[in-house]
């Protein structure tokens, strides 16, 4: 089991592992949510025996929010980003004021 040092190394390993998928290249969207599957699946199989499950959730929040980002930045437009929220289901109005924020983590 590592120790607090270590710990902190592996899970800085790991987040620079996850945000090297998550910047903005030519990924298709699937493309990289299998490579951050093959990250996520190896650093987990890795550690498991660990009490890691904290640690674990903390990273998911912190993923989920890499990823909106690069839904978002992928959208680029506004009238872009305000259909694709119109069909997710977000009412004109928020659509409209959300797409066209200046900033990037709008949502």
């Amino acid at each position: 089991m590592p120790t607090g040092s270590e710990e902190a190394k592996l899970k800085e390993n790991l987040k620079r592992k996850l945000k090297g998928i998550t910047k903005t290249l030519p990924y298709s969207f699937e493309e990289r949510l299998q490579k951050l599957r093959e990250v996520w699946m190896g650093w987990v199989n890795n550690y498991r025996l660990a009490s890691i499950q904290a640690k674990l959730k903390q990273l998911d929040e912190w993923l989920k929010d890499r990823l909106r980002y690069c839904i978002w930045h992928d959208w680029k437009k506004p009238e872009r980003k305000r259909k694709n929220l119109i069909r997710l289901g977000v009412d004109q109005d928020h659509a409209y004021a959300w797409s066209r924020t200046e900033k990037e983590d709008g949502l």
